[in-house]
């Protein structure tokens, strides 16, 4: 038996929470893990300081918090995910001389952990170790678009929330669900010119071995470049597909 019951019952909590497919009631978890309802809010509570977790009132439902993506982005890069996706960057780039990136989620941010560039090419602000508004990049809402709503709400529960660059971009949470569900139905998104004037990216994002998004590839090139978005499009998405196969991960 553990000598840390309470350490031992919150994990398996955060487990059971990481297995469903959407947010559920206090008591379904209670139910399934054979812990006292009690002792189910005590840690879900517990949990919702630390961010771990998030509470849904209107529901009475529970979900997984921003705080347990950054773990698990922790873990994905910590594991090698970089020494995954840099040869197919690398091709990526070689194939279409666009400058390519592989981005993770990391609260309300995308970060930049790799970027290939081709010889001569206009510098970005996009580099290794750079965060910017993840509803504003093709990487960001390529993973965003994958995520169930309530964390989708979580991360953007109101107009504040919202950062603007360019003039261009969603602008509230209605806005983004819009933009989010377009995009989950093509299966990749698109930004031009709301990270930086003249330039256009698309993205796809690549799956964990739960099939949420753990990492999304996009490509760039200036918006007056003669080439379709849908083209690249189509790149990033064999990509992000091969790297969901490296990664283990599964297509829901």
């Amino acid at each position: 038996m553990s000598i840390v019951p309470a350490a031992t019952r919150a994990l398996r909590l955060l487990r059971f929470l990481a297995t469903r497919p959407g947010p559920v009631s206090a008591a379904a978890a209670a139910a399934e893990l054979g812990i006292p309802r009690s002792s189910v809010y005590q840690l879900l509570e517990a949990m919702a300081e630390e961010g771990f977790v998030t509470h849904l009132p209107e529901e009475r439902r529970w979900g997984l918090g921003v705080a347990a993506f950054e773990i698990g982005s922790a873990y994905l890069r910590h594991d090698g995910m970089e020494r995954l996706a840099r040869p197919l960057l690398a091709r990526l780039t070689e194939a279409t001389g666009a400058t390519s990136h592989l981005g993770v989620l990391h609260g309300a941010d995308t970060l930049y952990l790799l970027k290939e560039q081709p010889p001569h090419a206009p510098s970005l602000i996009t580099g290794v170790g750079v965060r910017l508004p993840a509803h504003l990049t093709a990487s960001g809402r390529a993973m965003l678009a994958l995520l169930p709503r309530a964390q989708v709400r979580a991360l953007y529960p109101g107009a504040a929330a919202f950062t603007d660059r360019t003039g261009r971009g969603p602008g509230d949470p209605a806005e983004l669900r819009r933009v989010l569900a377009e995009e989950a139905r093509q299966g990749w998104s698109i930004e031009d010119g709301q990270v930086t004037e003249g330039f256009v990216s698309v993205a796809a994002a690549a799956l964990d071995h739960n099939g949420r998004p753990a990492a999304a590839i996009s490509l760039t090139v200036p918006s007056a470049r003669p080439v379709t978005p849908q083209a690249l499009a189509g790149r990033v998405r064999d990509a992000a597909a091969e790297l969901t196969r490296r990664l283990g991960g599964r297509t829901p």
